[in-house]
């Protein structure tokens, strides 16, 4: 990798860094087609599009039952840790579920807010060359966690479906199980088949055309976000380990050829350090060929700042979806930042942790969305509703604002229905009439 100084940073080169893509424009014309089609064909485009994507000849697309037997394919051992990741998801996510609460403001008015869980999610684990049972636990054991009655989850078709990916799936409390990939799989979620069940909304990362066929079905259906490659900063200062920073930098370039990984620091020793053991570590990965496209991507590199400040503002600007602190103080710097997706700190805390086993989410925002929005949680799956109850002595002290308002937007019937509670004699607390 090379090291680059970030006083001297071109608008172009600022642009590839802080604007990075989730390439859903390239594939939308190829998603949209397939939302459309699996919309009007149904089950039969579900089978078409297997057979032409998966090159599986798929039967029975509800593999439920399939899911719910895949533990006694497993390694008692490896079951146990599936088990032991989804308590752990399951705990960090039962932690976030709000209270509904209603409190007296002191002057009658009653007011309150009420949290119930969406009816229906679909939720999309990842296949094709790679197992992703993690995804089944980061998208599913929140919703249930929230209380989503029905969960269903789609994940691409095999000749022989992934046993631990299923166990996962089944593990996590998915209500049904679905063998259908891509973006016929996010259609199937959002406008239903004969055998899929439409879904109010959709969560859990995919390829670029998964991510395009989100975006084609907005506004059908919700959905989480629209991620993009894997990315990952690390903010270190002069104490860090340089062989550390560059095990998450090797760790998160390996998911995908277009993964942004950046280390960030102001000590120039560190730099080039850092530089160097990349380069050194490439070559004994198993997936060298995708780490090395993804480093000499654009929005790749090792950059040294002036000050620990200068390193500050890039990673702020950067909004990465992992960041990762190696500094001597990381509580102080951990202050000063607020644009990251999930945040790692300390040297025996890898993205890894994070990705399968210490509970927390690890479905987040790229691309630089962490700069508005946050990742995956119990709130995703939550709808809130407020509440209120006002005496007549408290509607009394609000109706002249409330009418004076109503009047100044040109709302006569709004001010009318205020008005209307006291041409009646008053009834609280009284029978109704």
């Amino acid at each position: 990798m090379d090291v680059h100084d970030i006083g001297d940073l071109g608008p172009a080169e600022r642009r590839a860094l802080f604007e990075r893509s989730a390439g859903v424009e390239a594939a939308a014309d190829t998603a949209g087609g397939i939302v459309d089609r699996v919309r009007e064909e149904g089950d039969v485009a579900l089978r078409e599009y297997a057979d032409e994507f998966d090159d599986v000849e798929v039967g029975n697309l509800d593999v439920t039952d399939e899911a719910e037997r895949a533990a006694d394919a497993l390694d008692d051992d490896l079951l146990a840790h599936v088990r032991r990741a989804a308590d752990n998801v399951r705990a960090f996510h039962g932690a976030q579920l709000p209270e509904d609460w209603r409190r007296e403001f002191g002057d009658g008015r009653e007011l309150g807010r009420r949290f119930r869980p969406i009816e229906r999610v679909g939720a999309y684990v990842p296949g094709g060359v790679a197992a992703y049972p993690s995804s089944a636990l980061m998208t599913v054991v929140p919703a249930k966690v929230a209380g989503v009655p029905h969960v269903s989850v789609c994940t691409p078709p095999a000749e022989e479906l992934n046993p631990v990916t299923l166990a996962a799936i089944h593990e996590a409390g998915a209500d049904a199980v679905y063998q259908v990939g891509g973006a016929q799989a996010v259609a199937a979620l959002a406008h239903g088949t004969e055998t899929v069940t439409a879904v109010q909304k959709i969560v859990g990362p995919g390829n670029r055309f998964v991510t395009a066929a989100k975006a084609a079905v907005r506004g059908d259906v919700e959905i989480d976000f629209l991620a993009g490659p894997s990315e990952v900063a690390v903010l270190a200062d002069g104490s860090a380990d340089p062989d550390l920073v560059a095990a998450e930098l090797l760790a998160q370039a390996e998911h995908d050829p277009n993964a942004a990984v950046v280390a960030v620091t102001d000590d120039a020793d560190l730099a080039r350090e850092v530089a160097a053991a990349v380069e050194a570590g490439v070559a004994a990965r198993e997936r060298e060929e995708t780490i090395r496209e993804a480093l000499a991507g654009e929005a790749s590199g090792v950059f040294l700042g002036r000050s620990m400040p200068e390193a500050v503002l890039f990673v702020e600007e950067y909004a990465a979806e992992h960041l990762v602190v190696l500094a001597e103080d990381d509580e102080a710097l951990l202050d000063r930042i607020t644009n990251a997706g999930s945040v790692f700190l300390g040297p025996h805390t890898p993205v890894a942790a994070g990705d399968y086993a210490s509970g927390t989410n690890h479905v987040l925002p790229t691309g630089g969305a962490a700069r508005v929005a946050g990742g995956l949680s119990v709130e995703t799956f939550l709808r809130s509703t407020t509440v209120q109850r006002l005496s007549r002595d408290s509607l009394a002290d609000l109706r002249e604002t409330i009418t004076a308002l109503a009047d100044a937007e040109g709302l006569e019937a709004h001010a009318a229905s205020v008005e209307a509670r006291f041409d009646a004699p008053p009834n609280d607390g009284a029978e109704p009439r």
